[in-house]
């Protein structure tokens, strides 16, 4: 029998549009097929809350606080920077972190991430800062292997279904996550995301499956994007998906240090110098409260 608590308390969280059903949970007792499992029955838009993944948060003994994410698929998330910034509002808003000047570590599968959170008048954290992980340029990384050095831009993978055959031309990015980025010239909304990003998703090429990107540079400041999420499927925003694409252009010169990113949920801010890690600062948001049954 499984050890998932019923019924279980959540949240129902956002970070520009990109939402998630959190919970507090110990660290012991159920599997990750049985997480995978009621996840998706979860965040199903018909027959449950609704939502692009499942967030865990879990004792630490390395951090403040554990998380885990699985996908609308029941896949394991990995890591999720929009993700990780509801993680600490829960956390702060509940009083599950101490820290008196919003600062805290988030232990994550690839690793800590150092967080900073920003408050309102109301005291409940309406920002985060998420120090996010060193970006990885090795295609290995991203699980792609390919015959050609490090940074990859222009990798040409072409795709095909019964509306024919097309060719994208992507970076390769791991933010601790698989990232497949396309550059355009027309607005990301007018890219046929639907058909194509399932396609990239589950391309050969991408032994791990891949987060598929498609974004235009606006200025040297400010960029817009789409994303088709590994496991979820198109998203109104992306946090590591976010620092991705910025990433890449600011290697191939085309944007300074720091950037806007617009999505369709909003607008992430993100910082790089060119090395060490990416920050991303972002909003955080509570929709309502409720238990799940079942």
């Amino acid at each position: 029998m499984s050890s998932i608590p019923n019924p279980l308390p959540f949240w129902k969280m956002h970070g520009a549009g990109n939402d998630f059903v959190v919970a507090q949970v110990d660290a012991g007792g159920v599997t990750d097929e049985e997480w995978g499992e009621l996840a998706v029955r979860v965040c199903d838009r018909h027959f449950g809350v609704g939502a692009d993944g499942l967030i865990l948060v879990q004792p630490s003994e390395s951090a403040d606080r554990k998380m885990r994410i699985f996908n609308a698929d029941g896949s394991d998330g990995e890591m999720c920077v929009n993700g990780i910034r509801c993680f600490v509002k829960f956390c702060f808003d509940r009083g599950l972190v101490a820290s008196v000047d919003g600062a805290m570590v988030v232990e994550t599968g690839p690793g800590p991430m150092p967080c900073q959170a920003f408050f309102g008048e109301d005291g409940r954290v309406e920002r985060v800062r998420v120090t996010a992980a060193e970006p990885n340029l090795d295609p290995r990384a991203s699980g792609v292997h390919v015959e050609q050095a490090p940074p990859v831009h222009d990798l040409p993978v072409t795709v095909s279904d019964a509306l024919g055959e097309s060719e994208q031309r992507v970076s390769i990015v791991s933010m601790g996550n698989p990232h497949a980025i396309q550059f355009i010239d027309i607005a990301p909304e007018e890219y046929p995301l639907h058909r194509i990003g399932p396609l990239m998703e589950h391309h050969p090429l991408f032994q791990q499956r891949t987060n598929f990107e498609v974004t235009r540079v606006l200025d040297r400041t400010h960029m817009e994007m789409r994303v088709w999420e590994r496991g979820v499927g198109e998203t109104m925003a992306c946090g590591s998906g976010a620092c991705a694409v910025m990433v890449a252009a600011h290697v191939q010169g085309l944007v300074e240090d720091a950037v806007d990113v617009r999505l369709p949920g909003g607008t992430l801010h993100i910082e790089w110098p060119g090395q060490g890690r990416v920050n991303l600062t972002g909003p955080a948001a509570k929709v309502f409260e409720s238990e799940w049954s079942g």
